[in-house]
């Protein structure tokens, strides 16, 4: 056997050695999971690692090449992202992901690239004076060279992700986080890389139905169905903007299961607007929640965004829809009002606070504080505004007066032209008011005289 092949044999019966010793080199790397290595001789050694350092809790992670080279360590990345639960750090294996096997044949494919490298610097004796640093640079001229000079072929611009960043980029608030919160879904499902080579035309029922069982080990049913809601969205938007004319959802049906009932009975609402005995902060917070009642089940958001009132009346532009909204302003509310008046805004929740969000945790804490004192079941802003509508349909107030009360509506044609009568909904406010705050039923008007008894005289049948 020629000497060369004999150096390469005994060389690569090293590499396959057992691997307690890198383990112990490899001690000193923390927040990596590693898994079983190879090893080149006592001071070099190759395995394939989760660096999870950078990576938030329960984020993606991207896989790297370690090369551990006289107690020194380089990565190598492998542009491949996964998440702490896809990794098999023992195997060095992808586990539970859609396309596994695609991906541990590109990683396993890539270490052997860096072992026969290795091997042959071992056989050129030009390992022993150099750097881990060195080691990889020499690594990555060998399996990528000139990698960086390579013209990339022009990018898509009508890619899924591309046209989903878009649409995003125009929403604002709430609505652009929820959309920023299905991307990351999207990215931890596939990947960042290969969600970029997603086109329109490979979102058929197939992948659809593959990405909703992936969200489905972790999201309940409503949650997925937002996910996937927000996808069809991007993919209206692109048919409307002519980029595609790919349309999976006719056949694919998003599932849904009925929202349970937020709303509280009048015993229960007139025992929390009454409450005694809370602490100041406690009654504060109380008070924000009754206002929202009494303003027909206001967005904390707006209600913490008014500025002024105009004529006994707030107007504002609901966040939510982007629509001018008009709420007459009713004693008990003003009360409220002045009691709790600011400097910035019409109230003062948001003078003490960095910002909305801190204000909004900071109510929540209060109402969850609120509830356990009362011992209810459940206490947020949004059975505030399920209560006064589930109310004012006990009261007979007709279904259209409440929708405009909850400002929906107003995409049809139909309301394009009506503009509809703002003094029905107050008339509708005033009434549930009534009910909840002192037991008064408009359907049962107190009778201003009593009847006369005996027949009606005669003057009066001649009239």
């Amino acid at each position: 056997m020629p000497r060369s092949a004999r150096n390469m044999h005994a060389n690569y019966g090293l590499a396959r050695k057992a691997h307690a010793t890198c383990t112990q080199i490899f001690g000193g790397l923390k927040g990596c999971q590693g898994s079983s290595e190879v090893e080149f001789n006592v001071m070099t050694t190759v395995k394939i690692i989760l660096d999870r350092r950078a990576a938030k809790e329960g984020k993606a992670a991207p896989l790297k090449i370690s090369i551990c080279h006289d107690r020194q360590t380089s990565l190598i990345s492998l542009n491949v992202y996964v998440l702490p639960h896809q990794w098999d750090s023992v195997t060095e294996k992808v586990i539970d992901h859609p396309n596994q096997l695609q991906l541990n044949a590109f990683i396993g494919g890539r270490k052997v690239e860096v072992e026969k490298v290795l091997i042959s610097l071992l056989d050129d004796e030009l390992i022993s004076g150099m750097r881990a640093k060195d080691v990889k640079d020499y690594i990555l001229a060998k399996i990528a060279p000139k990698e960086e000079k390579v013209e990339k072929p022009e990018e898509d611009p009508n890619t899924f992700i591309k046209w989903f960043d878009r649409f995003t980029g125009r929403k604002q608030g709430r609505t652009k986080a929820i959309y920023e919160a299905t991307r990351s879904r999207l990215v931890a499902w596939l990947g960042e890389a290969e969600l970029a080579r997603v086109k329109f035309e490979d979102i058929k029922i197939a992948w659809l139905e593959k990405f909703e069982d992936f969200l489905a080990k972790t999201c309940k049913v409503n949650s997925i169905a937002i996910h996937m809601r927000n996808i069809r969205t991007v993919v209206n938007y692109a048919i409307d903007n002519e980029v595609t004319n790919t349309y999976a959802f006719r056949r694919f049906k998003i599932k849904s299961e009925a929202t349970r009932k937020r709303n509280f009975d009048i015993t229960t609402l007139r025992t929390i607007f009454s409450a005694q005995g809370l602490e100041d902060w406690e009654e504060k917070y109380r008070d924000f929640f009754a206002l929202t009642f009494m303003l027909i089940g206001i967005n904390v958001v707006d209600l913490c965004n008014l500025e002024e009132m105009v004529s006994g009346r707030v107007n504002y532009i609901r966040a939510k829809t982007h629509r001018p909204y008009s709420i007459k302003v009713e004693p008990e509310a003003l009360a409220l009002i002045e009691k709790y008046s600011g400097e910035k805004h019409l109230l003062n929740y948001l003078d003490c606070c960095v910002n909305y969000r801190h204000f909004y945790n900071n109510l929540c804490k209060g109402l969850k504080a609120v509830k356990e004192k009362l011992g209810l079941h459940e206490l947020t802003t949004y059975w505030a505004r399920h209560s006064w509508a589930t109310i004012a349909a006990s009261l007979d107030i007709p279904k259209d007066t409440i929708a405009a009360a909850l400002g929906h509506g107003g995409n049809t044609v139909t309301d394009i032209y009506i503009e509809y009568d703002m003094s029905k909904v107050d008339e509708a406010n005033r009434k549930v008011l009534d009910w909840v705050l002192y037991g008064k039923d408009w359907r049962k008007p107190e009778i201003a005289t009593a009847k006369r008894r005996g027949r009606p005289r005669k003057n009066a049948e001649a009239a």
